[in-house]
């Protein structure tokens, strides 16, 4: 009771916290996409990674001008699907492709279409579909089957500007399909593929092209740039811009030890354990703990018997949660251990278990 009681109180507060687990730093300076490559590793970690419109307007709030992001083009490269929606990640075993699809049969098809129930990949140029948008604000009216007839791209931009995203993930295509009569439509859904990597090896699927860029198929646009309105296009590499980098707040250490020594550890060389309160944080720690050398990292969340909670060691409160299922009940000596492999959930551990650990 005491522990419920104490979250009470405190719930209210939630809303109010805003914290950024990395900082974006526009740089005037002109320089070609690879010298602002070098630059942004020697004075801070990277080129700018953008993750969702949140970042997005991260860096339209400290210019407007044509600048360099991390983004490039590597169109020797595999294709890597994502969808649309950030912090949905595609998963290869959870799909609903036709059978011998995708095929690329007329390329570039790099978007994907519903018909019937089933996914077929096309070019992302079509023009003549309905799509479905996705909604996060309203969970009582979550998808919206949009009647008018538009392209991918500007389907995407549609969702984006009126609802959240275009339907992304297996699991909203499915809950659309039992809700909507008409779900056997033709219908444009968030998945998309692109030969596009981040400077930082991350995995983020965010893209916020200008519509007259997302097709842009120029030999030599392989480096991705803001524009003044805050969409995105390519250019020439070897061409010099003013650019963003990040300095990144979260540390992965990739060494071993119990959850108090990896708080030591952290309070010692860097700040704290990590702590999330929010999906935005949960999807940019998640990117790290993907290259950690043990299945679990440790997070800075720990339960108390005393007052029969999970508490941030940094006191943030614990407004968001992403808890694995499990069947187990709090117990004394227990600490928050996030998975490396997705969906990289929480689990609850005893503290004497050695893991890597992320500091932030």
């Amino acid at each position: 009771m005491k522990g419920s009681l104490f979250l009470l109180i405190l719930i209210g507060q939630c809303s109010f916290l805003v914290c950024h687990l990395y900082e974006y730093h526009f740089i005037e300076e002109t320089k070609t996409w690879e010298e602002a490559q070098k630059y942004c590793r020697a004075h801070y970690t990277d080129l700018a990674t953008v993750s969702n419109m949140t970042d997005m307007e991260r860096l339209r709030d400290k210019s407007q001008s044509e600048a360099w992001i991390g983004l490039r083009n590597h169109p020797d490269a595999e294709r890597t699907w994502h969808w649309s929606l950030p912090g949905v990640e595609f998963n290869e075993s959870e799909t609903g492709w036709f059978d011998h699809e995708p095929n690329n049969i007329r390329p570039p098809e790099n978007c994907v279409r519903m018909d019937n129930h089933k996914w077929k990949d096309v070019p992302c140029t079509n023009e003549n579909q309905e799509f479905i948008c996705y909604d996060a604000k309203q969970p009582n009216e979550k998808f919206h089957l949009i009647t008018d007839k538009m392209n991918w791209p500007q389907a995407q931009n549609y969702c984006r500007e009126h609802h959240t995203d275009l339907a992304s993930g297996l699991q909203q295509i499915e809950e659309f399909i039992q809700e909507e009569t008409q779900s056997n439509k033709s219908l444009w859904i968030g998945l998309f593929s692109d030969t596009w990597k981040w400077s930082d090896e991350s995995n983020f699927s965010f893209r916020n092209w200008d519509l007259e860029s997302f097709e842009d198929e120029e030999v030599n646009k392989k480096c991705a740039m803001t524009m003044s309105d805050g969409k995105w296009s390519s250019d020439d590499c070897n061409n010099t811009k003013p650019f963003f980098c990040y300095d990144d707040k979260v540390i992965l250490i990739n060494e071993s030890m119990t959850w108090m020594k990896a708080l030591n550890y952290c309070r010692s060389n860097h700040r704290d354990l990590v702590s999330i309160t929010n999906p935005h944080q949960q999807r940019w720690v998640q990117e790290r703990a993907k290259k950690a050398n043990t299945l679990f990292v440790w997070l800075g969340l720990r339960y108390t018997c005393a007052m029969d909670l999970w508490f941030w060691v940094n006191d943030n409160l614990v407004c968001y949660e992403n808890w694995a299922s499990e069947r187990e009940t709090d117990k004394c000596d227990w600490a928050a251990a996030m998975g490396k492999k997705g969906p990289n959930k929480w689990f609850k551990k005893p503290d004497s278990e050695v893991f890597d650990f992320i500091c932030a």
